[in-house]
């Protein structure tokens, strides 16, 4: 199971993540590269962080389920937003989707940054992730 916690000695998270995350030996580490707000035809979602942020997650969780994992695989996400105008768009669609990933509140370790821009001018959030996968043979509840 893997372990997510904030412990003393350190100021609380201040937002839905946990300081830390451990991953046990009987699971895998699977790299996500950065996902954007493209849907499956290659199409940009939308032009605001929203409508991204909700595509990024989406294609996230298609990417976990394609390697035999779940979001509850998540170990660690690192989130890029072009510029603090995006950033409440942003976080109203993370918080929506955690709400059905992480009920719990079982957040995984999170880095958000702002940048001046990304790959494309209409591209406004980016994201990374890092999930550990139970081995081949382990069970996976």
């Amino acid at each position: 199971m893997i372990h997510r916690w904030s412990p003393g000695g350190v100021g609380a998270p201040v937002a839905q993540y946990s300081h830390l995350a451990s991953v046990p030996d009987s699971h895998g580490l699977l790299f996500i590269s950065g996902q954007v707000g493209v849907r499956e035809d290659g199409v940009l979602t939308g032009a605001d962080a929203e409508s991204q942020t909700r595509q990024v997650f989406a294609n996230i969780g298609a990417l976990l389920a394609a390697a035999g994992a779940e979001p509850r695989h998540l170990v660690k996400l690192f989130t890029m937003v072009a510029g603090t105008e995006h950033l409440p768009g942003c976080r109203a669609a993370r918080t929506e989707v955690f709400k059905n990933w992480f009920p719990e509140g079982d957040w995984p370790a999170h880095s958000l940054i702002v940048v001046s821009a990304l790959a494309a001018p209409e591209i406004v959030v980016e994201v990374e992730a890092v999930a550990a996968v139970p081995a081949a043979g382990e069970p996976r509840a």
